[in-house]
């Protein structure tokens, strides 16, 4: 249950920060495509994607990933909002992350490959780790908790798109750098991707018991299984096998696990 402490003035602190991060993270997405400079993410995604590609109307998910971070931080700076134990033991890994994803548009706006895949893989692992660590502590949420949909919602969310995005990212980078191992084939690291992205999505729903991981990740499974239907028809029925092998074993573990059961294992 979240507590009904007051933060202290370290807490106010990181609390102001975690709402400057999220400023930060959306203006500059949103800044960069209404000024116009450097590339778009989109055109960044686009370039050398010949080895795995996402369908550009899968992006618009950000939207709604934005909408519930800047809820997540602006209730966080409501003095009325207790420092609960998710909020406080999060707090600094979502503004990491929010800072990375952030820096990510910059980098790829001016074209530093490298840099974004640093960016984007440090984004995921800084928001993952914290959230698997705590997984006790956000199975024990009531279905009416506020920091389940408040807190934990938004941020595994996040995380979830950024397990697609991330792997997405690298190959595009290793593609355009003909830095891709020839053996085996671009296909086969491609299908290798996918079902570790599903593997992964599927771990960290049965330890947290929510579907706010799992569904971005399918969005996005969904979204490479409609870029590569023509380009590489193996490859987009692979997508779209671990898309429904996501969505469906989400669900399964989200709602049908008796509860207590798994609470016990932490």
């Amino acid at each position: 249950m979240s507590s009904i402490i007051r933060p202290d003035g370290a807490q106010t602190t990181r609390r102001w920060i975690v709402l400057a991060s999220a400023i930060f993270a959306i203006v500059v997405s949103y800044g960069q495509m209404a000024l116009g400079w450097g590339q778009t993410p989109q055109e960044f995604s686009a370039d050398s994607d010949e080895t795995l590609r996402v369908a550009g109307y899968a992006f618009s998910i950000w939207g709604l990933i934005y909408l519930g971070l800047i809820i997540y931080a602006v209730r966080q700076a409501l003095p009325q909002t207790g420092e609960s134990l998710l909020i406080n033991r999060l707090g600094w890994p979502s503004a990491a992350a929010l800072l990375g994803i952030g820096w990510w548009i910059v980098a790829s706006a001016f074209d530093w490959e490298w840099a974004t895949v640093g960016l984007i893989f440090g984004s995921l692992i800084v928001l993952l780790i914290p959230l698997m660590l705590n997984a006790g502590a956000i199975r024990a949420l009531g279905r009416t908790e506020r920091d389940r949909w408040l807190v934990v919602w938004p941020l595994a969310a996040l995380a979830g798109w950024l397990m697609v995005a991330s792997p997405v990212n690298l190959l595009t980078i290793l593609t355009g750098n003909d830095a891709l191992p020839a053996s085996p084939s671009p296909t086969v690291w491609a299908i290798l991707a996918v079902v570790v992205v599903a593997l992964i999505a599927l771990i960290v729903t049965a330890r947290l018991r929510m579907l706010a991981f799992a569904l971005p990740v399918t969005w996005g499974l969904l979204g490479a299984f409609v870029a590569e239907q023509e380009r590489n028809a193996p490859l987009a029925y692979v997508a779209l096998a671990a898309a429904v092998a996501v969505l469906v074993g989400a669900v399964i573990l989200t709602f049908r696990l008796r509860p207590g059961i798994e609470r016990s294992a932490d």
